[in-house]
């Protein structure tokens, strides 16, 4: 596959997008970096604001931003109330599928019902403006209402993905300092049952900060309710105390809307904070213009809620656009490896957003699963999370849009709150593997080392010169570590971790990161995560994490673990270690029945454990292999 091979636009698909040509998106984008604050300004006006902002972008002190400043807004009105007095009102929101089977729609009034009566739940246990609400729940449809509800009264949300151990559960409570937790039951993986409630339990021991735990009921399972703190979200929603009239909360346009932890290079994840009226603006109009939403369109976004993907791309993009939008809690392959093409049929789904490891996975479940059902209703694809190969695109594109549906391959990340880097799917040709050009109003480059613009088809640090709206305003509770972090080794420039080029055609290729953190099926961990979760083991003197190329997942990952003296190999310290890092990172415990595959080394003390691991299937093809001489 050539980098200089090109894959122009339908012309159907042009006639009516937002962006209509090349030199449409051209004509925007100058604007939109000569004049960035009327640019903004003008998309702005197209969401409700309780008061005008005074001033539309300042810095405070490098790199700190405001926008917007002086604005008010409610984020939960412009999902929702303002498109009650519309056609919207009865129109689909969320359509929500879950994994057994059962399926749940709301309207634009029954979603705006549920979440101003949940919010009058958060009042009624004294959540306040400010307060942090930690929501630890499966991709059910609470997981939305929830966040919505605390957007209502100005509570700061941060949402745990449900995958995530006691431990991971545990440290982002006691950072945020939360004051509830919502949770379910369980959780369905695969039909089998994941103990939410249980590791939750767990993970409180430890944390004092957190009055009341709202449990909904998902599995069924019988669970032990601690009195005077559990409640079940059925009953608490349907009390007669509870009002179907809750205010929305005229918000500063620069107050925190949610947290949202992401790894780094260090041991301790890190609390992103995103802020109210910034991030909106971001997330409706790139959701607008990048996946061209018309009426008619039903999104589905296949990532969890819990990373940034969901947020943006499942909750407030689509909403505040009145889009309806799928909510999937499930994986691709399961029951069979048709489950992806079997909800496009159900529901026809006209934009489909997923992962190049999503892709890459059922792509090697082979042709006949999607040629079983009919895709005719795609007419946009999205990736998402990683860089996708030229060879999954290409299958991609054949396969599931029968060569007529565009592909937006986006870059982004949890700091920048919404996407970048894209195609406008009626305007840009599109290169497979490349994210393209620039969103309007965003500024990358590529530098090298010593900070100056690498050549053409050099590789370099992707950098971002200018502020936009929903870039992450802080790490929460520490400033210092923010500026460091991404302001550090180019003064007044956002350093996004990741390295890239630039072809002749001004077309950006992200290549990887140039920091300790890897990429596993587009999700992030930080190198130092689990080599912490291991040396934390008595047995444990080293450990080093090291990325390796994965067909399927994009990246694996290599821990090279020393043993103290005097510690011996054993099955049972195979397994114990296996488990450490399940227990720190995740909570789906690992299929130990793969250990009978692995072998040691015993003549070095040593050994390697290669993991090759999906988040959403933490621990899958395990194996520890011999040292290299």
């Amino acid at each position: 596959m050539s980098e200089t091979e090109l894959f122009p636009p339908p012309k159907a698909f042009s006639k009516r997008a937002h962006i209509k040509s090349r030199k449409e998106y051209e004509a925007i984008y100058r604007q939109s970096v000569k004049n960035p604050s009327k640019f903004w300004a003008e998309k702005a006006k197209q969401l409700h604001w309780f008061k005008k902002w005074k001033r539309v972008f300042r810095y405070t002190k490098k790199p700190f931003v405001k926008w917007f400043e002086g604005g008010k807004i409610n984020v939960s009105y412009n999902c929702l109330d303002r498109h009650l007095s519309t056609a919207r009102k009865n129109k689909a929101a969320l359509i929500w599928e879950g994994e057994p089977g059962d399926s749940k729609t709301y309207t634009y009034q029954e979603l705006h019902l549920e979440v101003c009566r949940f919010a009058n739940v958060l009042k009624k246990h004294r959540i306040k403006k400010g307060d942090r609400v930690c929501i630890y729940l499966p991709m059910i449809p609470q997981l939305a209402i929830a966040m919505l509800a605390c957007t209502r009264i100005g509570a700061i949300h941060s949402v745990v993905f449900g995958g995530f151990s006691a431990n991971s559960l545990r440290n982002r409570i006691q950072d945020s300092r939360a004051k509830m937790l919502i949770t379910s039951d369980g959780s369905f993986r695969k039909g089998k049952i994941i103990p939410l409630k249980k590791m939750a339990d767990e993970a409180l021991a430890e944390c004092p900060s957190v009055k009341t735990v709202i449990v909904c009921r998902r599995t069924g399972q019988k669970i032990p309710m601690k009195r005077k703190r559990d409640r079940w979200w059925d009953e608490e929603i349907k009390a007669e105390d509870i009002s179907d009239v809750c205010k929305p909360a005229e918000m500063d346009a620069e107050d925190p809307l949610f947290i949202l932890y992401t790894s780094g290079t260090t041991g301790k994840p890190k609390g992103i904070l995103h802020t109210t009226g910034g991030y909106l603006v971001y997330v409706y109009q790139t959701f607008k213009w990048i996946f061209d939403i018309q009426e008619e369109d039903t999104h589905w976004c296949t990532a969890d809620i819990g990373w940034v993907t969901g947020h943006s791309y499942i909750v407030y993009g689509p909403l505040a656009n009145g889009a309806t939008s799928l909510m999937f809690e499930g994986v691709p392959n399961y029951p069979k490896p048709d489950r992806f093409w079997e909800i496009v049929e159900k529901y026809k789904v006209t934009l489909f957003y997923t992962a190049p490891t999503a892709i890459r996975s059922i792509k090697q479940e082979g042709n006949q699963w999607p040629k079983r059902h009919d895709l005719s209703s795609l007419r946009l694809l999205g990736s998402v999370g990683e860089p996708i190969n030229p060879e999954a695109w290409l299958w991609y594109h054949k396969m599931i849009g029968n060569r007529k549906c565009p592909i937006v391959d986006t870059w982004w990340q949890t700091e920048t709150g919404g996407v970048l880097i894209t195609p406008l799917p009626g305007a840009i040709p599109t290169k497979p593997g490349s994210a393209t050009l620039p969103f309007p109003g965003i500024v990358p480059d590529v530098l090298d080392e010593k900070g100056r613009r690498a050549k053409i088809n050099e590789g370099g640090y992707l950098v971002i010169k200018k502020p936009w709206p929903a870039m992450a305003r802080t790490v929460w509770g520490n400033p210092k570590r923010f500026k460091e972090i991404y302001f550090g080794k180019f003064p007044g420039v956002y350093l996004t971790g990741d390295n890239a080029k630039i072809d002749k055609d001004g077309y950006f290729w992200v290549t990887g990161r140039t920091d300790d953190v890897i990429k596993i099926s587009g999700h992030r961990f930080g190198t130092a995560e689990v080599e912490s979760a291991l040396t934390a083991h008595p047995a444990v003197a080293e450990a080093a994490a090291v990325p390796i190329p994965h067909p399927i997942k994009g990246q694996g990952l290599y821990v090279f673990v020393t043993l103290d003296k005097g510690i011996k190999q054993t099955p049972h310290l195979k397994k114990a270690l296996f488990r450490q890092v399940a227990k720190e990172i995740w909570g789906i415990p690992p299929p130990w029945r793969i250990l009978r595959w692995l072998h040691y080394c015993s003549s070095r003390g040593s050994f390697k454990i290669a993991v090759s691991v999906d988040i959403k299937d933490s621990g899958e093809n395990l194996k520890i292999e011999p040292l290299p001489a």
